[in-house]
């Protein structure tokens, strides 16, 4: 179950690369990931849990700008990966950009697509960690 839910947060990791440790950060300080005693329990510390919530929220925030490079550029690809372990980015990458494509194009504008494709990363982030407690 366990690896399945790594998957699954590397999924989100491709639609928002920070909002994965965000979201793990969250769960470890909530006490929903047991990480106190392990060498992972930096990630339970509420500096740790505000730097990556700042960053998530400032990564929503910078994807809404028409100047953003696609997610598909050498440093926004290889940034999901590192956070979203290989596969799990890899498929919330390719599959994120395609889904929040076509509804970009059933809506006739970025802007929707955008934040639904936020909801749907912070939403699944939050239910993944939680489903490990």
């Amino acid at each position: 179950m366990l690896y399945i839910l790594a998957l699954l947060i590397g999924v989100v990791a491709g639609l928002r690369a920070m909002t994965a440790p965000a979201a793990v950060a969250w769960g470890a300080y909530l006490g929903w990931l047991p990480v106190a005693v392990t060498w992972a329990g930096f990630m339970g510390h509420w500096i740790t849990v505000g730097i990556f919530t700042i960053l998530a929220v400032a990564e929503l925030v910078t994807d809404q700008l028409p100047s953003t490079p696609s997610r598909k550029v050498p440093q926004q690809f290889g940034a999901r990966i590192v956070m979203g372990a290989f596969t799990g980015a890899v498929i919330g990458t390719l599959g994120g950009a395609e889904l929040r494509k076509r509804l970009a194009i059933a809506f006739g504008k970025d802007l929707p697509a955008a934040l639904i494709e936020d909801a749907v990363a912070i939403i699944g982030g939050l239910l993944i960690v939680a489903a490990v407690a």
